[in-house]
């Protein structure tokens, strides 16, 4: 097994041996995951904030405790290290209280989500869904023409925001001839394969067919979705994703760093796992979520809509969808997590190990990323909620 790289004091490797070829792979990924807008196409989510960032946190709150994850117990930095951790931020009733970075990574240092785009991009959904713009019930193509003759066109918005369509679409990672493989070089993130046609995100989408269910069953997670979402919000709203999240999320949830999106040859953004951004605005957003939608005193993101995410999902179509053997007892809602837990935590989460993770009761809010050589990891991801919720238990008085 390849040993975390990210606690050594250099990268090792010269900037231009990262490639779209290699840019996920360890050891390369470390950086890249920190400056994805310099290899591929990225539009700007701006912040308009003039706010300077809090000061930094000691780390040694975490880096101090030990936990107890798989019966022994074990220093949480070294749980950090075998987790291959870029960057570890935890709030406390709205405080930052702890927080680890490793070497290179700073309060301004902006990483890819991945998937955890998917949950921000549901939050879109849900203020248009709010100004009455969107319509839950109402089928994708009224929205997207284009999409008509797809598997979404007759999908409603709901169906999308629950991946709960049927599509014939397989998401194998590791599959570099599928239509996995066409995704991700439509979303130019990865090289174009000589004799492959070039595709736009829109061409990719119109091309995918209905599966042999009908929509509404099982949760079948389909990354696409996501996609599907995005081109809603923009033409529901009338503008561009990156603009309408930054004029309705970035700039009243008082975000203290720009964010970005990667986006396609024809600038359509990749929502489904495109956005960059720092973790404690990620957390800032985790926050607000705990708070009903409230920041800085006003309701930004409708009450309604965060209730119906964090509580609504339905566990009978969890229990038989792809995902239940991992997180047994979980479901899904609009783009969210819920795990179902005592606490009834929920949760984001991203490939290679990016997440979000929001405790109600316990009134704490986590963000960590990371870089993990294999982008699903099922040993990896029940180590990452035992360690959250571990966290979420500590005292830190």
């Amino acid at each position: 097994m390849t040993q975390p790289n990210q606690f050594a004091d250099a990268y090792g490797f010269m900037r231009n041996q990262v490639q779209l070829n290699n840019w996920r792979n360890s050891p390369w990924n470390v950086w890249a995951f920190r400056h994805v807008p310099e290899f591929i196409p990225t539009a700007e989510i701006r912040s308009y904030s003039v706010e300077p960032e809090d000061p930094a946190v000691a780390p040694h709150p975490l880096t101090e405790k030990t936990v107890t994850l798989a019966g022994e117990p074990e220093l949480l930095v070294d749980v950090l290290r075998r987790t291959w951790t870029d960057a570890l931020v935890v709030m406390k009733s709205g405080r930052f209280i702890a927080e680890f970075h490793a070497p290179q990574f700073d309060l301004q240092t902006s990483h890819i989500l991945f998937s955890s785009s998917k949950s921000i991009t549901g939050l879109l959904v849900g203020l248009l869904v709010g100004d009455g713009l969107i319509d839950l019930d109402t089928p994708v193509a009224t929205y997207v023409p284009e999409l008509e003759r797809s598997a979404f066109g007759n999908a409603s918005i709901q169906h999308v925001l629950d991946m709960r369509t049927s599509v014939a679409f397989t998401e194998e990672y590791g599959d570099s001839r599928g239509d996995f493989a066409r995704y991700r070089r439509a979303g130019l993130l990865d090289p174009q394969v000589e004799g492959h046609p070039r595709e736009t995100v829109i061409e990719f989408l119109a091309s995918l067919k209905q599966g042999t269910s009908e929509h509404g069953g099982p949760f079948h997670y389909c990354s696409p979705n996501s996609d599907v979402l995005g081109l809603v919000v923009e033409r529901a709203s009338g503008e561009r994703l990156p603009d309408f999240a930054a004029r309705r999320l970035w700039r009243p949830l008082g975000l203290r760093q720009s964010g970005s999106i990667t986006v396609d040859a024809e600038g359509t953004p990749r929502a489904g796992g495109g956005i960059s951004m720092t973790p404690r605005d990620l957390a800032r957003i985790g926050e607000a979520m705990r708070c009903g939608g409230r920041a800085l005193g006003r309701q930004v993101i409708p009450s309604v809509w965060v209730t119906e995410t964090i509580s609504g999902g339905d566990p009978q179509a969890w229990g038989k969808g792809n995902f239940s053997d991992w997180l047994p007892g979980g479901s899904y809602r609009n783009q969210w997590y819920q795990s179902g837990n005592a606490h009834r935590a929920f949760f984001t989460l991203g490939i290679h190990g990016q997440w979000l993770y929001v405790d109600p009761q316990s009134e704490v809010v986590i963000v960590k990323f990371s870089s993990q050589p294999n982008p699903v990891d099922a040993l990896m991801k029940m180590t990452n909620l035992y360690l959250f919720n571990e966290i979420s238990n500590f005292n830190f008085e």
